[in-house]
């Protein structure tokens, strides 16, 4: 298996999705396994003044990255998708993949699959067919019931970057790029003339720092995206910010797990009275 992530147009997801709807399949997903929203479900909330059909969501990761996964993610039922995180060095090489799941996680920190202007164009082509989804079948509230939640990091030099600046422009305002896949699939899906398909992508975001991150640096970040930048933010903290005790109580007695969280892991990082 390749350790590099391959994206496809939007014209071939939009071909596969409907050839294979066909036979009662989307990705492989059958279509018994799909969530279908009701307006009494007792799960649905509200967040950023807006539906969400279900509190259920995917966190940032590679499986964000690819247009495909966050439909397949959409399809069973998760509302809240935590795009993958964008930070301005995004053509190094790491380790793949950077997030091992078969028991515990561990992240590799800096880790981007694809390039700043890939992760935009696979996240608008996941915007524009989730919408396109939700006509074909038959889904009419006004509201589309998910939320796009940008993840940017990794502190403020990167953020304020050139890069990185461009992609917060354009999941703000998408229509020109927009405009250009709608007319390269319009002829797949006629109907896509009777969507109404918003121009901006998100209005909120989480913030990813690095062990180590200054309290002052966490702040600055988050009143820039707040108040120059007008998004409804969230700060994600690491777990040492609890302190060595009541961590290696949480992941050692109380979870199980039988890893070693080295005393040096606490020294740098943000205190909680931080």
């Amino acid at each position: 298996m390749s350790d590099k992530l391959t994206t496809s147009p939007i014209t071939t997801l939009l071909r596969w999705i409907l050839n294979e709807e066909k036979s009662g399949h989307i990705f492989g997903i059958a279509r018994e396994l799909f969530f279908t929203p009701a307006k009494n479900d007792p799960f649905r909330m509200h967040r950023y003044g807006r539906t969400l059909e279900t509190p259920i969501g995917v966190a940032a990761g590679p499986h964000t990255q690819l247009a495909q996964n966050i439909i397949s993610a959409w399809l069973c039922g998760a509302r809240y998708i935590e795009l993958k995180t964008v930070q301005v060095l995004d053509s190094i090489e790491v380790s793949k993949p950077c997030i091992d799941m078969e028991d515990e996680g561990y992240n590799c920190e800096w880790s981007q699959e694809l390039s700043i202007e890939q992760s935009f164009d696979q996240y608008l082509d996941a915007w524009i067919l989730i919408h396109l989804l939700r006509h074909r079948f038959g889904w009419r509230e006004k509201q589309p019931g998910f939320i796009f939640n940008m993840s940017v990091g990794y502190d403020m030099k990167g953020i304020l970057s050139d890069k990185v600046q461009w992609f917060l422009d354009k999941m703000a305002d998408c229509r020109q790029e927009k405009e250009t896949k709608l007319a390269s699939i319009i002829r797949f899906y006629p109907a896509l003339k009777e969507i109404d398909i918003p121009d901006r992508i998100s209005d909120n975001v989480t913030l990813s720092t690095m062990h180590g991150c200054p309290a002052d640096e966490i702040e600055q970040i988050g009143r820039w995206l707040i108040e120059e930048r007008g998004l409804h933010t969230t700060i994600k903290l690491n777990p040492t910010l609890l302190g060595p005790e009541t961590l290696r109580n949480l992941l050692n007695q109380k979870l199980g797990y039988d890893v070693d969280v080295p005393d040096e892991a606490f020294k740098h990082d943000l205190k909680y009275e931080d």
